[in-house]
């Protein structure tokens, strides 16, 4: 599977282990950035570009970080056709994926150890998109990305 990475700065040091973990799993990894954790850059920049490589089908899932994982997972969110969903545990990544078909995984650096942060990935990984009751919210979550406020 290819998947877009990417991270600010306070994001970075996860970023880059989950990205090493994710190419031993066997993924295509996508680097997106930012390069380092010295230097303070904007998360909407990176979770912009992540959102944009799965909408565009250029990657088929995407991964990012941020401090708190809320601001580059609302940058995300603002790509039509991207879910992106800030999850915390094994549970809320394996519910985003199945239930909410979270296409894009955001985690918290500052909030969420690097050790659940990987078993949230495998669980994200491991689950599929449920259809049956799920099919009709997409559906109304996809009407709102072309609906103009």
């Amino acid at each position: 599977m290819k998947i877009a990475l990417g991270a600010d700065h306070a994001g970075y040091d996860l970023k880059a282990h989950l990205g090493e973990l994710l190419r031993q799993w066997g993924h295509d990894v996508v680097d997106l950035g930012t390069t380092s954790a010295a230097e303070s850059v904007d998360y909407p920049d990176f979770g912009a570009a992540v959102g944009r490589a799965v909408a565009s089908g250029e990657c088929d899932l995407g991964v990012a970080v941020c401090g708190s994982g809320i601001g580059i997972s609302i940058a995300a969110n603002k790509v039509a056709g991207v879910r992106a969903a800030v999850v915390h545990d094994v549970t809320s990544a394996h519910l985003a994926r199945e239930h909410n078909h979270a296409n894009v995984l955001c985690l918290g650096s500052r909030l969420t150890g690097t050790s659940v942060a990987e078993e949230a990935l495998a669980a994200w990984l491991a689950a599929s998109p449920q259809g049956g009751r799920h099919e009709g919210r997409i559906a109304k979550i996809a009407d709102l990305d072309e609906q103009n406020f």
